[in-house]
């Protein structure tokens, strides 16, 4: 253990003053975690800290995420059951209603409708890029503004309007994915935005009922007749419309915005990308290559419902809040080839993106085609460029990034 690293650091801290062991803890997650993990893996994979776990390697990330029995995701439960008033799949391990209302979800979020959704954002990202100028806020006009277009067009869900339904999906986001302390303004800032949306969302799936239904996801969902006995009434369908924005808008936007940050702040790997984004499938693993050195999604949190030993043999005692990090373990040298190295030929299981297990992200096949071909439209832009570092909230979510682009002059006439 090096005298001048983290862990030297903490454990100094951990004896003198704890609530600063925990907040500088905190602090290295935000701003240093690629250091952090480094260190951890080699020398304490499994940080055991007065308020969380934290499991640094690859084979006890997996392991942690694959088991619901032992680590459920009822971390995620009061927040999102207090945003929607009412449990969702996506909190829930071992029910009648997780099997049932995934399954239906997997057949909603067809793989058929892949081309399609890939050639709407592919449409709405060239229409905000011809409109820019060769200067726009690239959250706001792209990283945002495509995957709300497509809640509206394909999901089914528009919302009153846009900026509301940006709004919504911040705000609860805001509470079950960056409120680790539990605040009570933010939680309850997010229940009053739950409050709204569910509002909006019975309406509108009652309006739904009464027409023809549509080819959307939700147009299926309404145009679907299930027995009564299953329970999956229209309060169900608004609930499991509501999952599709919060499991989809944060996370697009942060893996967008983080992709082509890395992209254009290394020029070899922009010139790369951008020769290859004339063709699609040379291209994309740009993208989740990009990701795996800044991944948006760094860490998922799971609890322990019963005394387990990881595969590395460390053992988690039950009760504890267990917080798997993703981020450090694509870059484990036990499992991934020279983890240091920005390789577009390795295989999909180096990805962690869209999580692991019983809860990896149901919507991964159109998550996959937005992403991508949202930041393909903007690397074949000649001239790209960032006027700018990222703007974030709470160190999190990213809220602006300018970026420019050259123009070609017009002719004249």
């Amino acid at each position: 253990m090096r005298p001048d690293g983290y862990l030297a650091t903490y454990d100094r801290l951990a004896r003198t003053d704890p609530p600063a062991a925990q907040a500088r803890l905190a602090g290295w997650l935000r701003t240093g975690w690629r250091e952090l993990f480094a260190e951890l893996r080699a020398e304490r994979p499994v940080l055991a800290a007065p308020a969380f776990t934290l499991v640094t390697r690859h084979a006890d990330v997996l392991d942690v995420l694959a088991r619901p029995a032992s680590f459920p995701a009822a971390a995620y439960g009061p927040p999102m059951e207090g945003a929607l008033g009412a449990p969702i799949m996506l909190t829930c391990d071992g029910t009648p209603l997780n099997w049932r209302e995934k399954g239906l979800m997997q057949v909603m979020l067809a793989p058929e409708d892949v081309p399609g959704v890939r050639a709407l954002a592919g449409e709405l990202a060239e229409r905000a890029l011809d409109e820019a100028g060769g200067r726009l806020d690239a959250v706001r006009d792209l990283f945002r503004g495509v995957p709300l277009k497509v809640c509206a067009r394909y999901f089914g869900f528009p919302g009153p309007d846009e900026r509301t339904l940006s709004r919504w999906s911040r705000t609860i986001m805001t509470d079950v994915t960056a409120n680790l302390a539990a605040d009570p303004g933010v939680r309850a800032a997010s229940a009053a935005a739950g409050a709204e949306m569910m509002a909006y969302l019975r309406g509108l799936v009652a309006e739904r009922r009464a027409g023809p239904g549509g080819t959307d996801v939700l147009g299926r969902l309404v145009r679907t007749r299930l027995p009564a006995e299953l329970g999956f009434d229209d309060e169900r369908v608004a609930v499991n419309t509501a999952g599709l924005l919060l499991g989809f808008v944060e996370n697009a936007a942060g893996s967008m915005t983080n992709a082509v940050s890395l992209l254009l702040g290394r020029p070899d790997l922009h010139a790369e990308a951008a020769a290859a984004a004339d063709d699609p499938a040379r291209f994309d693993p740009y993208v989740w290559e990009a990701l795996r050195f800044d991944p948006f999604l760094k860490m998922i949190v799971r609890y322990c419902a019963r005394d387990h030993v990881l595969p590395s043999g460390e053992a988690v005692p039950a009760g504890r809040l267990v917080v798997a990090a993703v981020a450090s373990a694509m870059f484990d040298d036990a499992v991934v080839d020279d983890p240091a190295a920005f390789r577009t030929d390795r295989t999909e299981d180096a990805w962690l993106h869209f999580g692991h297990g019983p809860h990896a992200c149901l919507g991964v096949h159109p998550g996959r085609a937005v992403i991508a071909e949202t930041v393909r439209r903007v690397m074949l832009r000649p001239g790209l460029r960032a006027a700018g570092e990222v703007r974030r909230d709470r160190d999190v979510f990213p809220d602006a990034l300018d970026l420019r682009f050259d123009v070609p002059a017009r002719e004249e006439a």
